[in-house]
């Protein structure tokens, strides 16, 4: 439009001297210096505005990979009553006989080897054979024993380990300021608390779902 009239202009005041056809041409130029000076001061904005709005978050959102980094869940270790069996690295089955005594088993079908373990507070738990009805406990000397009666031996505390297999040592004894663990031997006898320690592959075990 504006160089339309500007060919135009032209034409129609040819007699006019040469300052006014200049000043004519410079006045008919600003339009369009204008239109294309707003086009280009218009295009950054509406790049911002395409940007922004194909932002999958919000400014303050954090993404799941940034806020869950650090987080681990321990769901596992607390609120419900499992039943289980606790299989050692050594290849026994944890059980509690009718008289209190523990022990490990090599039979897959031992019912004495059929576990409850129930929460008693966060990472802590009480593990007891289904069919002796004896829980499992240490005492302060470390020695591993079946309790008739719930009581302050039979807290454990139950932890994972880097290989996957639980811990569970005991909430209220220590030897030496060091921490005393349930633990099997090779011949599938119990360790005394004091002889054992968190990375010892004898106290670990791995809790199996009973299906009823």
């Amino acid at each position: 439009m504006c160089k339309w009239i500007l060919t135009n202009g032209a034409s129609a005041f040819s007699h006019l001297p040469c300052c006014c056809l200049l000043l004519l041409f410079l006045v008919s130029s600003v339009p369009v210096t204008c239109h294309d000076l707003g086009q280009d001061m218009l295009s950054p904005e509406a790049t911002n505005s395409s940007s922004s709005s194909s932002s999958s978050f919000p400014s303050s959102f954090s993404s799941p990979s940034s806020a869950g980094r650090h987080v681990r869940s321990y769901n596992h270790l607390q609120g419900d009553v499992r039943k289980r069996k606790l299989y050692s690295y050594n290849k026994y089955f944890l059980k509690i006989e009718k008289n209190g005594k523990v022990s490990g088993t090599k039979k897959e079908n031992c019912p004495f080897s059929i576990l409850e373990i129930t929460s008693v507070e966060i990472g802590v738990v009480a593990v007891k054979s289904i069919k002796s009805n004896y829980y499992l406990a240490m005492n302060k000397k470390g020695k591993v024993y079946g309790s008739k009666e719930f009581n302050s031996d039979c807290k454990l505390k139950e932890r994972i380990e880097e290989n996957g297999y639980n811990t569970y040592a005991s909430l209220n004894w220590k030897h030496n300021g060091r921490q005393m663990f349930v633990a099997l031997n090779g011949r599938g006898a119990t360790k005394r608390g004091q002889k054992t320690r968190r990375k010892n592959t004898s106290a670990h075990f791995l809790p199996m779902v009973v299906m009823s």
